[in-house]
């Protein structure tokens, strides 16, 4: 399979430099899309920069009128690259807003009236923009929709399915993991979902493994803090995991004390293992997981001492319940997966202290969590919701989500607007598109106000369909 992948992917690469240099800007763009969508992009990223490079630099011609799709296809891969075309989908354009609503109104209204495949395109268009889709979920479903259509590239479409099926052989091989993490088996391949959303490239193989390790424990963690220890059990787990010594265990309650020296020795293993490949990242594996432990311990205390009722804003309530969600550690730990060629020490710490694309990341995170949990746990003061409906005097729950999605949708546009090329100059794109997947993964896994994290059930499907069923 890898030999004839081979050859299919250099006829591809083939295909690529002889339409980088002809005229027609509508086949240039559409070739880049179906790369991109195909999710087979990630091997000839010097070549679709080159195109779109040329793409941006071409001098507009006022004689050339091109028609709708091609205009706005122009115009989402500029900005998705980071080249800056106007009008956009970040704060201060507001021409695009007027445009949403007719476009979301109009596809609404004919969706009933198209047939497969356009129907299935528009229904996905409708429930999850493009820019927002986990790059592999995506890759899954548009195979068999290009399959469909009568204008597919022969070459392409049996690369991109070469490719799919190397890489579910490769993440297949991954899931053994679970014989080292016996313990958390029920959590690994949900978790190994999350972590290939994040990193799916084969190079990342074992940083892959070793985020699946690490969110196993950032999740026990979790339910430790919040359903399990006093306030007095997590002070005593923090503080062990602080002086990160064996015989700390020793102090800790009963049912702590396994998990705690797994940590510790699997920890080890991981830093043994980055030592080995030279990774120069290697003590902030362990810098990240203890900052983990401080968060959700700050939130404790937090929700103990009623500080959580005393949000008087959703804004409040966000500077403590960002950091506890985590959801910074997922980029940052990609980061340090990513190696001594793509991520440098500054790098690391830039994402630690929370810029502005991994705060609003974060509040995409921990808002979607907020709303889709909410039900469940009803009556708990220390929800977003709660302080929503708290700030706004009173307002019904349904008005709460309403408000708190349009929040998520102002945080998208601020991870849409870092990604323009003058404000991530401080970060190397492969690092901005982690952050990016990060956040894709989280959205997905909250969707239509489901909790597929806590209810990996409902995953069921997708993961099959990336895991074991054939393309």
């Amino acid at each position: 399979m890898k030999r004839k992948a081979h050859v299919s992917e250099e006829q591809v690469r083939r295909m690529i430099l002889e339409c980088s240099s002809g005229p027609n800007l509508h086949v240039k763009l559409e070739l880049v899309d179906t790369l991109e969508r195909l999710c087979i992009d990630y091997h000839y990223e010097k070549e679709i920069e080159n195109v779109l490079r040329r793409v941006h630099e071409e001098e507009d011609d006022t004689d050339n009128h091109y028609d709708l799709h091609t205009t706005a296809l122009r115009f989402y891969l500029l900005r998705k690259h980071g080249y800056h075309a106007s009008p956009g989908v970040i704060h201060g354009e507001e021409i695009l807003d007027d445009a949403i609503v007719f476009t979301r109104n109009y596809l609404q209204s004919v969706v009933k009236h198209l047939q497969s495949p356009m129907a299935d395109e528009v229904c996905s268009a409708l429930r999850t923009p493009l820019f927002r889709r986990p790059r592999r979920v995506e890759a899954r479903h548009y195979i068999s929709v290009y399959d469909k259509l009568p204008t597919r590239n022969e070459t392409i479409l049996e690369f991109a399915k070469l490719d799919f099926g190397i890489l579910q052989s490769l993440w297949w091989k991954e899931l053994q993991l679970q014989d080292h993490l016996s313990f958390a088996r029920d959590r690994m391949v949900e978790m190994h979902f999350w972590m290939l959303g994040v990193l799916f490239e084969p190079q990342y193989s074992y940083g892959r493994t070793m985020l699946t390790k690490l969110f196993i424990f950032v999740s026990i963690f979790d339910d430790i803090y919040d359903n399990y220890s006093t306030l007095e059990e997590s002070k005593l787990f923090t503080e062990a995991i602080e002086r990160w010594d064996e015989e700390a265990a020793e102090e800790l309650p009963g049912y702590m004390k396994f998990f705690y020296k797994k940590v510790l020795t699997t920890m080890k293993s991981i830093e043994t293992d980055l030592k080995l490949q030279g990774n120069k990242h290697v003590d902030y594996v362990k810098n990240l997981l203890i900052d983990a432990t401080r968060c959700y311990y700050n939130e404790v205390k937090w929700r103990s001492e009623g500080a959580d009722q005393a949000a008087a804003t959703v804004e409040e309530h966000l500077k403590i319940s960002v950091p506890s969600s985590c959801c910074m550690h997922v980029p940052v730990y990609a980061f340090v997966a990513m190696g001594n060629d793509v991520t440098a020490d500054d790098a690391i710490n830039w994402g630690m202290a929370y810029p502005k694309i991994i705060t609003s990341s974060c509040i995409v995170g921990r808002l979607v969590n907020d709303i889709a949990s909410h039900e469940r746990e009803q009556g708990s003061s220390s929800s977003t919701v709660e302080a929503c409906i708290r700030e706004h005097g009173g307002i019904t729950k349904e008005e709460a989500y309403a408000k708190l999605r349009e929040l998520v949708e102002e945080s998208w546009m601020d991870i849409a607007g870092e990604c323009l090329r003058p404000a991530a100059a401080q970060a190397a794109p492969p690092l901005l598109e982690a952050v990016v997947n990060a956040t894709r993964v989280l959205d997905f896994l909250y969707k239509d106000d489901q909790d597929a994290y806590t209810h990996p059930s409902s995953l069921k499907d997708t993961i099959h369909s990336i895991y074991i069923l054939p393309v």
